[in-house]
C-alpha cells in the first residue's frame, strides 16, 4: 500500500450558507490523501498503472466549481468521484478549508476533514 498526496490546491469558489458568499465568492485551498496498491507502479514507472495526480486534481476543480451551501457536501461529491473514477483507490481522505471565512472574527480558515474507505 502507499500514499498519494496533493495538497494546498487553491481554488477561488462560491460555496456557503449566505447569500453574500454566493455572489462574492471566497478562496479555499483542499488537500487530498489517497491509499493505493502502488508496487506495480514503483516496478514498471507507467502511469497507468498509478493513480493519476493529475486527474485528482482535475476531480477537485470540478467539484469546487459547483455551488454548495456545506463543505461537506462538496468534500462527499469529491471522494464519490475518486472512488468511481479511480479504480486503484482503496482509501481517500478530502480536507476543505475556507480561508478568511465570514463568521465574525479573526479565524484564517475553517475546515472539513472527510475520510472513506472503499466498499468491498
Amino acid at each position: 500500500m502507499g500514499i498519494i498526496q496533493v495538497n494546498n490546491i487553491k481554488i477561488y469558489a462560491f460555496h456557503g450558507c449566505l447569500d453574500e458568499e454566493a455572489k462574492i465568492g471566497s478562496d479555499y485551498r483542499v488537500d487530498v490523501e489517497i491509499k493505493a496498491n502502488l508496487q506495480k507502479s514503483s516496478k514498471t514507472d507507467e502511469l497507468i498503472d498509478t493513480v493519476d495526480y493529475v486527474h485528482l486534481n482535475f476531480i477537485v476543480k470540478e467539484e469546487m466549481a459547483i455551488r454548495s451551501k456545506l463543505l461537506e457536501h462538496v468534500a462527499e461529491r469529491i471522494i464519490y468521484r475518486i472512488f468511481n473514477e479511480l479504480k486503484l483507490v482503496k482509501k481517500a481522505t478530502v480536507s476543505v478549508a475556507k480561508i478568511n471565512p465570514p463568521i465574525g472574527g479573526n479565524v484564517a480558515e475553517v475546515a472539513i476533514i472527510l475520510t472513506k474507505k472503499r466498499k468491498k
